[in-house]
């Protein structure tokens, strides 16, 4: 006999199946009425994925296209609109959210908390005393360093966590970027300090739909915005073909700088042995250097800061990501040396990265992203089930339905 629980069972492992892979009337394209290439984007996208044009929410958010937005204007010119929109909706009907040219790409800090003021100068007041007793006893004689050593290491304690809560109350950390913060536009209240973990990542029933995947349809100028969708539906019509290019620097330490880049060698292991994708690596410090990359398909690698090395000759379709800060700053700046925008320029299909600091730990791991392309998934699911946080800096840009392994 068949019991509740087991229909139960049976029906979140029938809607789990359904909804694993996403669909494109799951996607809500969002766009800036006030900016007709913005208009132009969103509807181009909706015609080539076949995405219904009820699907495209149009918001007023000014006649030039702006990097930043303030966290106020954010909250009522954005995410309010798009929460009514999604509540009007039955519950998981969309799943992707896609920003396109004309929507702000940062969002500024919260300020001070409220009501926060008199324990910020209280907090304030106690690390100075905590400063002026490190400095007393690293001055005075040590009678006893055994001691002195202890004492030391609870006070830099103590000033770490006070250092950590005047930043959260004042604060600090609490700009990221638009698309990441949409990710939870569902989610409130939640702490505005850094970032919230990513509930979409290790998710194994799919359960966690009140976190929306995002993706950005933007770029230096409208011709390459449009090529992240013409390249990526040429790509997936034939598969990708080219050769993987990954970069690693031979770091052995167990630190988190030699984790990462033990995801690098790891990544070019599997791409060596689990596809028959031609793959070369480099595992100096040195880069690869500029004109060396023919027939680049997959690209990961670090670490150059904000210094773009035209190394690649992106084949239509290829998918890479440069580990390192601030790359997806001036994302429409045509002539920036940031790896996104210069990338972009230079021909990739789909690219990451942040808008500021994010450290290393919050970059999703390399050969976790792109196994989940190897093993035929979407782009925006492949970031969202490897990337660890939320309302933090990151952005994806290129089509979230692109399959670059779709005929594997």
């Amino acid at each position: 006999m068949v019991t509740k629980i087991q229909i139960a069972f049976v029906f979140v492992l029938s809607w789990y199946g359904v909804a694993s892979a996403l669909e494109p009337e799951e996607i809500l394209v969002i766009a800036n009425r006030q900016i007709s290439a913005s208009e132009q984007i969103a509807e181009y996208y909706c015609e080539k994925r076949k995405i219904p044009k009820k699907n495209i929410i149009y918001l007023a958010l000014g006649y030039n296209p702006r990097e930043g937005i303030s966290r106020d204007d954010y909250e009522r010119s954005l995410a309010l609109p798009i929460r009514r929109e999604l509540q009007r909706r039955f519950p998981g009907d969309i799943r992707c959210l896609v920003t396109t040219y004309g929507i702000p790409i940062k969002v500024g800090s919260r300020g001070l908390l409220p009501g926060m003021g008199g324990k910020l100068n209280e907090l304030k007041r106690l690390l100075s005393q905590e400063k002026q007793r490190l400095e007393q006893l690293e001055e005075a004689p040590a009678l006893d360093s055994n001691q002195v050593s202890i004492e030391k290491k609870q006070i830099n304690q103590e000033i770490t966590q006070m250092q950590l809560e005047i930043d959260r109350i004042s604060g600090k950390d609490t700009n990221a970027s638009v698309d990441s913060e949409l990710s939870m536009v569902l989610f409130r209240p939640y702490d505005l300090y850094r970032w919230q973990p990513n509930m979409l990542r290790g998710d194994v029933l799919g359960l966690s739909f009140k976190t929306l995947m995002v993706s950005r349809l933007d770029g230096p100028n409208d011709e390459i915005i449009k090529g992240l969708i013409d390249k990526a539906l040429k790509a997936e019509k034939a598969g990708l073909k080219g050769i993987a290019y990954i970069d690693s620097r031979g770091i052995v330490k167990s630190d988190l700088s030699g984790h990462f880049d033990q995801s690098l060698r790891d990544l070019g292991a599997f791409i060596h042995s689990s596809t028959k994708m031609p793959i070369k690596t480099e595992q100096t410090g040195q880069l690869f250097t500029p004109g060396s990359c023919p027939e680049t398909a997959v690209y990961s690698g670090w670490y150059s800061v904000k210094k773009y090395v035209d190394a690649f000759d992106f084949v239509d379709g290829a998918v890479g990501f440069h580990i390192a800060s601030f790359e997806a700053q001036q994302l429409r700046d045509p002539n920036s040396s940031n790896w996104c925008p210069a990338m972009l320029a230079d021909g990739i299909t789909a690219t990451l990265g942040p808008v500021d600091e994010p450290y290393l730990h919050t970059f999703p791991q390399p050969k976790a992203f792109f196994e989940e392309l190897f093993k035929g998934g979407c782009l925006v699911e492949a970031y969202y089930y490897s990337k660890p946080f939320n309302s933090w800096q990151f952005i994806l840009i290129g089509d979230p339905l692109y399959r670059p392994f779709k005929k594997n």
